[in-house]
């Protein structure tokens, strides 16, 4: 066990300079049921490649109680080590006195965003993210002259010179993760309605995403077919947008706010019995939408009947349960690596469903990786922000994914699925990571992988 010396040596001579206002400031109730034992320094990403006392969940919960007391400021120096963690919730999973991290580091974010003048760079980075990642209309039309920088071989040069990387890190992190694009991501194919195949059980919503919907339509296609092959009448709103992880995670608490009302909105009078989503990291912040709303007359209550009707496709599925035959994807035993999603594992707590369907495809064994909690350094748009830490862990998690001897990746989540892939290529390795749901589609219409 760690034992820390002054954590707040860095910023103990500040005073009498900006702090929290009163709107949701990180709890003090919250704050003290944390008794600094430091089993969260073993488990938090930041922590390990860092090595620093105040970018671990106990230094971060540190600050926030000296800031709350007016013994600190909120300022560059306090606010790096908020920035730098990445939210996956490890340390909510591992801490024996059941911290809620996890509400404090929401509620620091929010006053961050609040009461911290960023530099102009950053501002404008992060300008960039919000106003295009949250709304896929938008983000399409900003993809046709990315589809031409890709094309012409633009792309190629300028990363064979690492300009970029000299010009901006974070522009650099941002192409270094930048799939293929290609016609199919300006299309949507998917209709309002898909009835079941079989006998009608379930009337079922199906989120769309942002990311996922244009870089990883073939997963929503896949997540479709397994839902209606096994007895669910599929309902897809046009009105819906994004979830709203990308800025609730990041503090923007309007923007946030705005989307979760309209994605209630677009499901309102649809009648379905269940809402679906297939990315880890938007069921997470769909799930939570009873707080981000919880001040809200009108839509408080709607919120917590959304709620309850929110499941991720996994979660599901191994719930009902699979009535349709599943066959085997290979032409040989398949050996294959579940990763696990932070959002999924930490914050759904789903970890044992994935690995249950995935099981029940016939002639598949399935690995487990060394640290397999440990994140992958996307969190959202963490891996463009923070780039140099997100480097460090994703290489880390490609290693021990490979060192598995694994010969396919199942992930659950579009920003860990490009995170990983982009550090494949960069250790020379040439193996597939498939959503779950795409593997169960193929098991169920008797199709065979090409590895």
């Amino acid at each position: 066990m760690q034992t820390s010396e002054n954590p707040l040596q860095e910023t103990a001579n500040i005073k009498n300079l900006p702090g929290f206002d009163p709107i949701n400031p990180p709890d003090p109730k919250l704050i003290d049921s944390c008794v600094h034992c430091g089993f969260c320094l073993s488990t938090c990403p930041s922590y390990r490649v860092l090595g620093k006392e105040m970018d671990s969940p106990r230094g971060r919960i540190y600050l926030m109680d000296a800031i709350n007391e007016g013994e600190i400021a909120l300022n560059t120096a306090t606010v790096e080590h908020f920035d730098s963690c990445l939210g996956c919730l490890a340390c909510v999973t591992t801490c024996p006195s059941g911290v809620q991290y996890d509400k404090l580091i929401s509620a620091t974010r929010h006053q961050v965003e609040r009461n911290y003048s960023r530099s102009w760079i950053d501002n404008l980075v992060r300008k960039l993210i919000f106003s295009l990642f949250p709304y896929p209309n938008l983000l399409r039309i900003f993809l046709i002259p990315l589809f031409i920088y890709q094309k012409l071989g633009i792309q190629k040069l300028i990363r064979a010179t690492g300009l970029l990387k000299l010009i901006s890190p974070r522009l650099a992190a941002m192409d270094s993760i930048l799939p293929e694009v290609t016609l199919k991501t300006f299309q949507n194919n998917l209709p309002t309605i898909i009835p079941s195949q079989t006998e009608k059980k379930y009337r079922v919503g199906v989120i769309l995403g942002c990311v996922q919907r244009l870089f990883f339509s073939p997963v929503n296609e896949a997540t479709v077919r397994v839902l209606t092959a096994n007895g669910c009448e599929v309902v897809i709103p046009k009105s819906q947008g994004c979830c709203a992880a990308l800025p609730e995670h990041q503090g923007q608490t309007e923007q946030a706010k705005a989307l979760a009302r309209q994605m209630i909105d677009s499901f309102a009078d649809t009648e379905v019995d269940y809402i679906i989503i297939n990315a880890a990291g938007c069921g997470h912040t769909l799930k939570e939408y009873h707080h981000i709303l919880e001040n809200d007359p009108e839509y408080a209550q709607k919120a917590k009947d959304f709620v309850a009707k929110v499941r991720d496709a996994q979660e599901f599925l191994a719930d009902v349960g699979l009535t349709s035959k599943l066959s085997p994807i290979s032409n040989k035993l398949l050996t294959m690596v579940y990763q696990d999603a932070c959002h999924l594992l930490h914050g759904q707590k789903i970890s044992v469903q994935p690995r249950q369907l995935l099981r029940q495809i016939p002639e598949v064994t399935i690995k487990e990786p060394l640290d397999a909690a440990l994140c992958c350094g996307s969190a959202g748009v963490y891996n463009m922000l923070q780039p140099e830490v997100a480097e460090e862990l994703g290489q880390q998690k490609v290693t021990n994914l490979l060192n598995t001897g694994a010969e396919l990746i199942a992930s659950p989540n579009p920003g860990c699925a490009l995170q990983i892939n982009k550090h494949l290529q960069l250790q020379g390795k040439s193996i597939s990571v498939m959503h779950p749901m795409e593997l169960l589609d193929l098991a169920i219409r008797g199709e065979k992988l090409k590895l």
